[in-house]
Order: C-alpha cells, then sequence, then structure tokens
C-alpha cells in the first residue's frame, strides 16, 4: 500500500505562518522517523511527499528525506512555473528519479491564476519531463481547473483534498458536485481521496457526514483513478493516522479486492510513476 499524500517539515513560525494557533497541535517538526512508525502499524510500504512550502529549498529537503528513506518514493515538489528560466530547472530537477511532479499552492492565489498566460507556459513544460501537477484548489476555484485540465489533455493532473468540499457546513455541495463530475469526464485527472476531515467538524466529525463526498467521488471516478492520502499530519487536527486510513478502508468494504488494491496503491504507483 502507498500513502499518496503526506508532508514533512522542520518548523519555524514565519516559514510556517500558516499554521495558525488554532492548529497548535502542528507547531512542531513532522519527521519521517515520526511518519514511519504510522506506516508500519498501518502496513503502508511507502508514501508521496508533497511539498508544503513554496520554494525551491523545499524540493531540495524533500529529495534530501527521499535519498536517507527509501519509503519515500517520489516527491511533488515545488518549481516557479512563471519563471522565465523553468525549462532549465525541470531540467535540473529531473536528474533525480524522485522527482514525479510539481504543486503550487493555488488555493492561496487571486482568482485568475490557474489561467493566467505564464502559469500555463510552465504547465506546457510539465510532459517533456513526463512530470505530474497536483492541483490544490478550494471549491470554488473547479471551474479554473476545469478549464486548466481541458487545454492540456495529455498532462497528468491530480486533484488534491477532493477540492475541498464544505464538509462542516455542507455549503455549495451542488456545485461542489458538478465540478467532481466535470472533471472526472477527463481522464488525464486522478483523485486524492485527502483531507477530508479537516474540511470536517474537526473535534465532532462522523463517518457519515463524509459518505456523500465519497459517494460523489467513486461514482464518477473510476478506481485506477482515485488514490488513498492521509495528508499527515495535518489529518491529526481531527484524526490520528489509522482514523484516517480507516475511513477510506470502511467505504471500500463494498468493493471488490482490485478496486481497493487500486486506491490503497496500484493507482499512486501508476500515476506518479513510483
Amino acid at each position: 500500500m502507498i500513502d499518496s499524500h503526506v508532508h514533512f517539515w522542520n518548523y519555524h513560525p514565519v516559514k510556517d505562518a500558516w499554521i495558525t494557533e488554532e492548529m497548535k497541535i502542528l507547531q512542531a517538526d513532522f519527521t519521517p522517523d515520526q511518519l514511519e512508525v504510522e506506516l508500519l502499524k498501518n502496513d503502508i510500504a511507502g508514501c508521496v511527499a508533497v511539498q508544503a512550502d513554496q520554494s525551491e529549498q523545499e524540493t531540495e529537503f524533500l529529495l534530501a528525506l527521499a535519498q536517507k528513506y527509501n519509503f519515500i518514493k517520489g516527491i511533488v515538489g515545488w518549481v516557479d512555473l512563471q519563471s522565465e528560466n523553468l525549462p532549465e530547472r525541470l531540467a535540473i530537477f529531473s536528474a533525480n528519479k524522485k522527482i514525479k511532479g510539481w504543486r503550487h499552492i493555488a488555493q492561496a492565489e487571486a482568482q485568475g491564476f490557474l489561467s493566467s498566460a505564464a502559469f500555463l507556459r510552465g504547465i506546457a513544460q510539465l510532459s517533456r519531463f513526463n512530470h505530474s501537477y497536483d492541483i490544490l484548489i478550494h471549491r470554488n476555484q473547479l471551474e479554473e481547473a476545469i478549464a486548466l485540465v481541458e487545454k492540456f489533455p495529455e498532462q497528468r493532473f491530480i486533484l488534491d483534498h477532493m477540492a475541498k468540499p464544505d464538509i462542516k457546513g455542507k455549503s455549495g455541495r451542488i456545485e461542489w458536485q458538478r465540478g467532481i463530475e466535470t472533471l472526472a469526464t477527463h481522464q488525464n485527472v486522478y483523485c486524492k481521496i485527502s483531507g477530508m476531515v479537516t474540511e470536517a467538524n474537526w473535534t465532532n466529525w462522523k463517518y457519515d457526514d463524509l459518505k456523500y463526498y465519497l459517494d460523489i467521488v467513486f461514482e464518477n471516478f473510476p478506481t485506477n483513478r482515485i488514490m488513498f492520502g492521509s495528508d499527515w499530519p495535518v489529518c491529526q487536527l481531527a484524526a490520528t493516522y489509522t482514523e484516517t486510513k480507516q475511513i477510506v478502508a470502511q467505504y471500500m468494504n463494498q468493493l471488490t479486492d482490485l478496486q481497493r488494491k487500486e486506491v490503497f496503491g496500484l493507482t499512486a504507483k501508476e500515476c506518479y510513476q513510483l
């Protein structure tokens, strides 16, 4: 089994200013040694480490960890996709085979970022290096994400955290559902079952709160385009690692053995070419 979405950091209050007082539990270092305990406990053989900071230093940091810890099977790093010298930077980074793709935290950007000329120019470069792109957005950016994937039908895209539906407040359900339905029609788009508990009520979520959102994803995406991601350590705001995995395992009791294997590993291996 593969966990397709984890983070590591050495906490710094300026660099990690997004970790507010409300998230105090995350104001600490989170290392591969800590994660390895959870992976072993849950019979998970490896993971994909995803950037949490917008810098090339973050990419180098993750690559150094992947060199030391073999269970880190791939890296989704950060590079300035709008830079004029992007092809040169991609060429340098692609020499390291642990680099599988890239992500920019688009949820923090103004409307129109995903359709800007500079960003689109950057995305157009990725296929030359066989790199994927993780789409991190809020649900109100789904239309922009759909327009993006339509422009690049040969580019592998991964939708992180199911586009962050409002599980706690239940607002915008129909718009979110329509966005997921449309994205799923594009064969180059994968979806991570991740980040659900942190979009729900952190202290009072129940499995039934999540089922509607799981239904929509599984009704529209085939399991060979769905992958499990814990979003560790962020998931700990609302659930333990084991609880996060158990949500997906419980839902997939109704599915075939092959479908379970796809969601818990085969899809991530194929998509990220681990």
